[in-house]
């Protein structure tokens, strides 16, 4: 018996250590948030820029570039939280929702999109938690191994402060992207999922590309 209650006391830690474990190299250019808290992160935030090394994904945002509203949610597990999006597209207001995993590096989170057989490993390399945050994602296709990095801005609303954005348009070029091309977000007012509130747009539909699929 005693053997059995070791064995399981093993294979819970294997678990637990394999779910926090990183999933990929940030590289020097990526340092997470000294000292993170994920407890702070939580709540509401807003995606108000955003930039990717991916021309499908950037020619998507492009085409209906709104602000998308998230709301971050820890869950009874301690090494997990659930974001909750939500945005306009195509004339009616979508939810959807995303389980994100903690890693071993503090900032760092882990979520895989199944549809796209993608990996995304999500570092928060800046935030004061109050007004701003600043993240950098790391998407790896299974298994052709294309990578794509993306850089998004958050706020605590839907303005953001022109200090905050130059610092953000500074780390986009710090990864090689230009901060012309970086997509600034407008706002189409309170979204209410499943209303329908304008005509359907003509924003471009997803390509076969899966490097558009990251969001």
């Amino acid at each position: 018996m005693q053997r059995v209650v070791n064995l399981l006391s093993v294979l819970v830690l294997g678990s637990a250590w394999t779910l926090r474990a990183n999933h990929v190299d940030p590289g020097p250019l990526v340092v997470p948030q000294e000292s993170f808290d994920v407890g702070q992160f939580m709540g509401r935030w807003y995606e108000v820029a955003v930039i990717s090394t991916c021309p499908n994904f950037m020619q998507r945002k492009r085409g209906n570039p709104v602000i998308v509203a998230m709301e971050l949610q820890q869950t009874t597990s301690e090494d997990s939280f659930t974001m909750t999006s939500t945005t306009f597209r195509n004339g009616s207001c979508k939810q959807t929702s995303t389980d994100y995993s903690l890693t071993n590096t503090p900032g760092g989170f882990f979520h895989h999109v199944a549809r796209f057989g993608v990996d995304v490993d999500s570092f928060v390399v800046h935030t004061n938690y109050t007004d701003f945050a600043k993240m950098i994602q790391l998407s790896t296709e299974k298994p052709s191994g294309n990578k794509t990095t993306i850089a998004k801005l958050f706020s605590r609303t839907m303005n953001v402060d022109s200090a905050v954005l130059n610092d953000f348009k500074s780390l986009v070029r710090q990864h090689g992207m230009s901060d012309d091309d970086i997509i600034i977000n407008q706002s189409k007012g309170d979204c209410e999922p499943g209303v329908r509130t304008k005509p359907v747009s003509t924003e471009p539909q997803e390509s076969g590309a899966r490097c558009g699929s990251c969001s």
